[in-house]
């Protein structure tokens, strides 16, 4: 547990090498109504988003990390992998998953060698990596394509890595359970993000409710402070598999 405070206490130190990511301004829907229930408060788990440019709290204790490690962009030409990270941080003691944040789905077999490639830097330096994540929001009608798109990614992910994606919560309420179900060989887990910006999205236990047969391994992502009242059946579904917290910039004061 020692060793563990001491990893987020390093990640810290270096987070002063990488630039800031912006977080998102909640959306307008997000403003008229707030989701009810106590903050979240990050000591009380053990899995955590961290991006460029966040601090943890050196007494946080973690097992799992989630780091932002780069992103491919909608620019004009081949889709590129720019990284976001200027350090490479040794951190022995706690599973990571590089994230890389997509906004386009035509990733060249060039394109996930410098992927795989950056992976194998992380691993070279004594992290323990558990794979790869994909940060990209898939529209619910759309999970066909996506399904392919993640299909060529695990093409090109070496073995044993594993595969991570994120996912919206209205993929329960109104994906295709049968795209769904093409997900089940493809992928390993999802985590399923239940926040905009620095906002609960309101109305997530609903969503929640019609999670009985997803059939794929899933965690929640939760916004550091905010709302969040744990759903009554959510602990007893057998695909769940526990939280992951998005750590927040601290608000600089004047």
């Amino acid at each position: 547990m020692k060793h563990r405070a001491i990893i987020l206490a390093g990640l810290a130190l270096l987070s002063a090498c990488n630039r800031q990511q912006p977080t998102p301004a909640p959306t307008d829907t997000t403003k008229a109504a707030k989701a009810k229930g106590p903050a979240v408060d990050p000591h009380g788990f053990d899995a955590f988003y961290v991006w460029p440019g966040v601090r943890p709290a050196a007494d946080l204790t973690a097992h799992t990390l989630y780091l932002l490690d780069g992103e491919v962009r909608r620019r004009p030409g081949p889709a590129r992998f720019t990284r976001l990270r200027a350090g490479l941080p040794r951190l022995p003691d706690a599973q990571l998953w590089l994230v890389v944040r997509i906004d386009r789905l035509d990733l060249s077999p060039r394109t996930w060698a410098v992927i795989v490639a950056d992976m194998e830097r992380w691993q070279a330096a004594g992290n323990h990596l558990a794979g790869l994540q994909i940060d990209f929001d898939a529209a619910t009608q759309g999970l066909d394509r996506y399904g392919a798109f993640l299909a060529d990614a695990r093409s090109h992910l070496p073995r044993p890595w594993r595969l991570s994606i994120t996912g919206l919560m209205d993929w329960s309420a109104n994906g295709d359970p049968a795209a769904l179900a093409r997900l089940k060989p493809v992928i390993d887990e999802v985590v399923v993000q239940t926040y905009q910006g620095r906002t609960t999205i309101p109305g997530y236990d609903a969503y929640f409710r019609k999670m009985a047969h997803f059939p794929l391994p899933f965690r929640v992502a939760l916004a550091e402070g905010g709302a969040w009242t744990p759903p009554p059946d959510l602990a007893r579904e057998p695909q769940f598999k526990g939280y992951v917290v998005f750590l927040m910039p601290k608000q600089i004061r004047r």
